[in-house]
């Protein structure tokens, strides 16, 4: 679950720490008191796109930090599958630092990319606002949350099967290559065999590029490099005042007292050794100079065949290895163009194989599908019915398509009717705002007996429902916190007397300069909270008595 979350310098966020609680943790505030700058700081910590006006004026970076733990050891060896540290209490550390030249995240201290970010965050934590909502819109979506319902068994069949097609796909491809022309079909053989001739004649050898290239940066600058090592020769050995000349002094100097103490004959011995390195160093610098002579003939068939390899990299691959391979690619290519009838033949053979096998795997799928879907159909119902849909219809449709793609042929969709003798019609097109909410809790909370994902946000869930209705939802919440733990956003008092743990948001200046805050409240600042949301001006005993009748009543209703 979500222990933590720590913000600092982000947008009217100065700096923030809350610890978040089981069950179901409730946040609300007044309208522009930052409820979503929370949310939208969770979202950031879990690789949102940032945006550098985000960080706060006069800031130099924004900081966001999200504490798990796992209690589940199943998760956590799924978890340290993808190399992801797990201490022995279970606790994980995401955070991501935002600066206007670049963001940084990181796992338990450790640099990560935004990718590795998201693979982790869709085990931990699962977040449903408005944008959420309006996904139920569109019809694509249904498969996803049915298969998503169906759990492991279709996973693993639809995991065949997006292999399987895979191979059809390159299958029918390669098909296509045979499906031309004599005059198309002359053409790609002529254009193959020049290719390959043009290669072939180059007479290729992996790595030679680089061999010649250091060969050339040498020679072209041969001029140079006589120049310092002449100059070097001058210094160590080839003039009156040479370094040679010196040490050979100071050993005959040395060479000199030596009789006189033992000192002095270890110090002439180990100069004398100088002296020969120093002697054997100028004969190899002299040689090298030697070696150094430029010679034009050979740079210039070294630069025509540098020339060649680099135009055969430019057209063919960005190494000569891809450019052999490409080689042997043309090869295979020009032997079917030579024998097409035979290799159409084999190909059309298995294609029609692959699709056997493809169709099974579809039918298969299908199948699943269907059984599930009269499953989730049922739990649908229930759930509806308990979010105050009165007289709902709710209907999967499995349809078969004439496409097959990597997913199977089925097309899903969601019917639903909302009033008494109406018509089942796709989800898209009945249900409104405050419905759609509603019915994107139902689908979570049939989901949530299925999934493995501990922590579970929702902003906006109340959108468009007040009353009786606006119960239900709070019930359905206590409901799904029981197994989960969720953070909620409302402005609805009945959904606040729900709480397990209460925080409000809260604007307020401090030194000339907007800033958010969360605390948690305690027993009687959540009651003085309920009496504002309950729409009074003035916080009176009676309001207040309110708010603790709707205390007592959420506990009886949970």
């Amino acid at each position: 679950m979500l222990i933590s979350l720590h913000v600092k310098n982000l947008a009217l966020i100065s700096e923030t720490e809350v610890n978040f609680g089981e069950g179901l943790n409730i946040l609300t505030g007044e309208t522009g008191a930052g409820k979503s700058i929370l949310i939208g700081s969770i979202n950031l910590a879990l690789g949102a796109r940032a945006d550098k006006d985000l960080i706060r004026t006069g800031a130099e970076y924004a900081l966001v930090e999200l504490v798990f733990q796992i209690s589940d050891d199943a998760m956590k060896k799924e978890i340290e599958a993808l190399e992801i540290p797990v201490d022995e209490e279970g606790i994980i550390i995401i955070q991501r630092r935002i600066q206007p030249s670049r963001n940084l995240f990181k796992i338990c201290g450790e640099t990560v990319t935004a990718k590795q970010i998201k693979v982790l965050s869709e085990l931990l934590i699962d977040i449903h606002g408005q944008h959420e909502h309006q996904s139920l819109l569109y019809k694509k979506n249904h498969m996803e949350i049915l298969d998503s319902f169906a759990g492991e068994e279709l996973a693993v069949v639809k995991s065949e099967l997006k292999n399987r097609y895979h191979q059809y796909a390159v299958l029918k491809r390669e098909l296509a290559e045979f499906c031309m022309d004599d005059g198309t079909k002359a053409k790609e053989l002529s254009l193959a065999e020049f290719e390959f001739q043009e290669i072939e004649e180059a007479a290729l050898t992996e790595g030679e590029d680089e061999t010649l290239e250091r060969e050339y940066r040498r020679m072209a600058n041969s001029r140079q490099i006589v120049e310092a090592a002449d100059k070097c020769y001058q210094l160590t050995g080839n003039s009156d005042q040479s370094a040679a000349d010196a040490v050979g002094y100071a050993v005959r100097e040395l060479r000199s007292v030596e009789s006189y103490d033992e000192r002095a004959y270890e110090l002439a011995d180990a100069l004398e050794n100088i002296d020969a390195l120093l002697n054997d160093f100028n004969r190899e610098i002299a040689e090298y100079i030697t070696d150094m002579e430029f010679d034009g003939e050979q740079f210039q068939q070294m630069e025509e065949r540098l020339n060649l390899l680099n135009h055969l990299k430019l057209k063919y691959g960005n190494s000569l290895k891809a450019v052999l391979q490409y080689q042997e690619e043309l090869e295979e290519k020009i032997e079917r163009l030579n024998n097409a009838d035979v290799y159409k033949a084999q190909l059309e053979t298995k294609l029609m194989e692959e699709q056997e096998k493809l169709k099974k795997l579809c039918q298969k799928a299908s199948k699943i599908r269907s059984q599930e879907a009269e499953k989730l159909q049922k739990d649908m119902l229930v759930a509806l019915t308990d979010l105050n849909f009165l007289d709902v219809k709710f209907e999967i449709q499995v349809r078969k398509k004439e496409e097959i793609t990597a997913g199977g042929f089925d097309d899903v969709e969601f019917m639903i009717s909302t009033n008494p003798g109406a018509p089942l019609k796709s989800l898209g097109n009945v249900a409104s705002g405050g419905e759609l909410s509603r019915i994107m809790l139902a689908i979570k909370t049939v989901l949530a007996s299925r999934d493995k994902i501990p922590t579970m946000i929702f902003d906006e869930i109340d959108t468009g429902i007040s009353g009786k209705t606006a119960w239900k939802v709070s019930e359905k919440l206590g409901q799904l916190s029981r197994s989960h733990q969720i953070l909620c956003i409302t402005h609805l008092p009945q959904i606040a007397a729900m709480a397990d743990n209460h925080y409000k948001i809260a604007k307020q200046a401090v030194d000339n300069q907007t800033v958010t805050d969360i605390v948690q409240l305690g027993e009687c600042e959540t009651i003085d909270e309920l009496a504002r949301m309950l729409g009074s001006d003035e916080i009176t005993n009676t309001v207040r008595e309110n708010a603790k009748e709707l205390i007592a009543t959420a506990k009886k209703r949970k």
